[in-house]
């Protein structure tokens, strides 16, 4: 079995709600706080095991000093719950899937988890190498997205965006080079935005695989957003799209 640890209130929270078999055991300070009361009280009612420790061992195992008092053991040996065959079988006209080409920072994948489950995505993807995993700092920044939102690891990317042409899905990637403005297109099918690595952007094999390049106007000095906010922005103008329409 293999074990590593998520903390904060919220990540904590959305784990033993969504997956509770996947938790082995609550680590926590004496509880004082409220919120702490709360999430212990959770914990006892799902029968999970509580150990109390000084903040200093939960930082140690955490490998960070803000986790609120609180750090979750869970078992991530178990395979990923859907795979990308699976996804596709429930594909529908309204499908939205965010993919991430290589993203590198924990608090960029965990803050497009949360934007992932505010804006209804189906799933985010991500590839196995070369990019960061779910980590717990990004379990944390995603404050329960993490938990919400399927994440699929592949080993390809290029053939995962063409498994999901095959199925109907229109990829659209974004880049800063591209011809057209995100606002030109409907998104009247399923859609699968595909981003691009922090300064990189979209590799080159990946691009051409996208049916449409789109960009978002860069009215000032700098050359482009933060992987995350363009994310965020991308996917709510989809929503706003399908809303006009509808």
């Amino acid at each position: 079995m293999s074990h590593s640890y998520i903390y904060g209130f919220h990540a904590i929270s959305k784990m033993l709600q969504h997956s509770p078999a996947s938790c082995v055991e609550l680590l926590c300070t004496e509880a004082k706080n409220p919120r702490l009361r709360s999430l212990i009280g959770a914990a006892r009612q799902s029968r999970l095991p509580i150990r109390f420790e000084s903040r200093e061992s939960l930082t140690d195992l955490s490998g960070n000093a803000k986790h609120q008092g609180c750090v979750l053991r869970i078992d991530d040996s178990s395979p990923s719950a859907l795979t990308l065959e699976q996804l596709l079988q429930q594909n529908h006209p309204r499908s939205l899937y965010l993919v991430l080409d290589g993203v590198q920072d924990p608090h960029n994948l965990g803050a497009c988890l949360r934007t992932a489950d505010a804006t209804g995505v189906d799933a985010v993807i991500i590839p196995k190498d070369r990019a960061v995993g779910l980590t717990a700092a990004a379990r944390k920044v995603a404050a329960g997205g993490a938990e919400s939102v399927p994440l699929l690891e592949v080993t390809n990317i290029v053939r995962c965006l063409k498994d999901m042409k095959k199925a109907g899905v229109w990829i659209y990637g974004t880049s800063g080079e591209a011809m057209n403005a995100i606002y030109e297109y409907d998104y009247d099918s399923p859609v699968a935005l595909v981003m691009g690595a922090e300064g990189d952007g979209l590799r080159r094999l990946t691009a051409e695989q996208c049916d449409h390049l789109i960009k978002l106007p860069m009215l000032g000095v700098v050359e482009s957003l933060n992987v995350s906010v363009a994310a965020g922005v991308c996917l709510y103008e989809i929503i706003r799209s399908r809303m006009a329409q509808e």
